[in-house]
């Protein structure tokens, strides 16, 4: 792996390239956030290691900076700020994995490894189709021949699901668990209920239906 690593603790930034080299990886160390962000945007590498509390450019804004840019490299954040809210602003600003120091090293390349084997971006389908519907991932829109349907956001999310799994049925208990993340029967109707929402704005209003009902079974999304 090519190792970018953003951090202004000497100590720290030491025996992290020491490790990943003694590992076989290539690394490099930057100190400033905005000297990292003008390598990173020039230079591919497989994992980037950032720390939050950098001069120059905040790890936060060096990762927000980065994504604004198009640069889609896997990104660990490295930090001593532990607090839930600083994990999940760290996660949402576009960081991928968040470890908190004091650290083993054994878990950062574990977890760097982990972050270096994911499918790039650009492997992975942004777009859904199935006859003449569409779901653009990215955008987070949805067409029926053409004609834009207005989703909810956990309709999208069910739609989606189902589209992933064109031709398959998907039970109620799988709906609950990857739509709503329920591991349980809550026992009630909220499958049934946004399935029939579902139905009305892609199903009713054009010729051919796309959703069906297995009885007894769940539900399946087909031409």
């Amino acid at each position: 792996m090519r190792i970018l690593i953003v951090e202004d603790d000497k100590r720290t930034s030491d025996y992290l390239r020491k490790g990943f080299l003694e590992a076989g990886h290539v690394v490099d160390v930057f100190v400033d956030g905005r000297d990292a962000l003008a390598h990173a945007t020039r230079e591919p590498y497989d994992v980037l290691i950032v720390d939050r509390m950098l001069p120059g450019l905040d790890g936060l804004s060096l990762v927000k900076a980065l994504r604004a840019s198009g640069v889609v490299t896997p990104i660990l954040f490295l930090t001593a700020m532990v607090g839930i809210d600083d994990r999940v602003e760290g996660l949402e600003s576009g960081g991928d994995d968040y470890v908190v120091k004091p650290f083993a090293f054994s878990e950062v390349l574990a977890r760097a490894n982990a972050l270096a084997r994911r499918p790039p971006p650009q492997s992975q389908k942004t777009r859904l189709e199935v006859a003449d519907l569409a779901l653009d991932l990215v955008r987070r829109t949805c067409t029926r021949a053409g004609t834009v349907i207005d989703l909810l956001p956990r309709e999208f999310s069910l739609l989606e699901y189902l589209m992933r799994n064109e031709g398959r049925v998907v039970t109620k208990t799988m709906l609950l668990e990857r739509v709503w993340e329920f591991h349980f029967d809550p026992q009630t109707s909220v499958v049934e209920t946004h399935i029939s929402r579902l139905r009305a704005k892609v199903d009713k209003p054009f010729e051919t239906p796309l959703i069906h009902t297995a009885r007894s079974a769940g539900y399946s999304l087909h031409a």
